[in-house]
């Protein structure tokens, strides 16, 4: 079925986030205790709350976005491109500029949603702070009442367990064995917040979420047993 697909129909991205504060003393009494009652399971004995929020970004209640990166092929003939851009700055507009690009160029029906573990983590994170931040869903994201395979989203990881769903496999380790160009720079995931707060370098991170675009849109090219995309056909705008 991917192989069928037009390529300029999807819309492949990534986010980066990290906690809503920069320090757990900083949440009030109740943001707190809801915290520690939060993360009870994940943490057991073996963190304290305080210890442990510095984790807090993968959860939307408790984190925050800092940078969406959006990736999409044109085609020209036989010329192909692949756009990368990104939205970053406060939250409210970061979110409302995606807003803006689902709704003003992705809205169609053949129009698809792409990225790596993006169905459990990416897409509903996006979902939940617009609704906190008060921004209307763009139909792309409102999945009240539809069936699963009316749903506009596809994810490599998805397209990676073949049914098996148990099975984790992350970007980087699937991006070594299809034989794609590692598209990690000089951070990692859990160093973002680190360097989003302490670095204030938010060009660094911008960095590191359009490489996850580029390399998501290369396993799905590996996937339908495509060239990979060189350099001269990515397009930074």
């Amino acid at each position: 079925m991917i192989e069928k697909m037009n390529l300029e129909h999807l819309l492949f991205l990534d986010i980066e986030t990290v906690p809503e504060q920069e320090n757990f003393n900083v949440l009030d009494a109740e943001m707190q205790s809801l915290w520690e009652l939060k993360t009870q399971y994940q943490r057991k004995d073996e963190f304290t709350p305080e210890d442990f929020y510095e984790r807090a970004g993968i959860w939307a209640e408790f984190g925050k976005i800092v940078c969406i990166s959006v990736g999409y092929f044109t085609f020209k003939g036989d010329i192909r491109h692949f756009r990368v851009t990104s939205f970053f700055g406060a939250e409210k507009k970061i979110l409302q500029d995606f807003s803006n690009l689902l709704n003003n160029h992705f809205n169609q029906p053949q129009h698809v949603l792409c990225g790596h573990n993006a169905k459990e983590f990416d897409i509903p994170f996006i979902a939940r702070r617009m609704i906190i931040n008060q921004i209307a869903l763009p139909q792309k994201l409102n999945l009240f009442g539809k069936k699963p395979w009316e749903v506009p989203h596809l994810d490599t990881l998805e397209l990676w367990k073949f049914g098996d769903y148990k099975h984790f496999t992350s970007l980087k380790l699937l991006t070594k064995i299809l034989g794609i160009p590692s598209s990690k720079g000089d951070i990692d995931g859990s160093q973002v917040a680190h360097v989003f707060y302490v670095e204030n370098d938010i060009d660094r991170i911008v960095i590191y979420c359009e490489k996850d675009v580029i390399a998501v849109a290369q396993v799905f090219l590996r996937l339908r047993r495509e060239a990979l995309l060189i350099d001269e056909e990515i397009k930074h705008i």
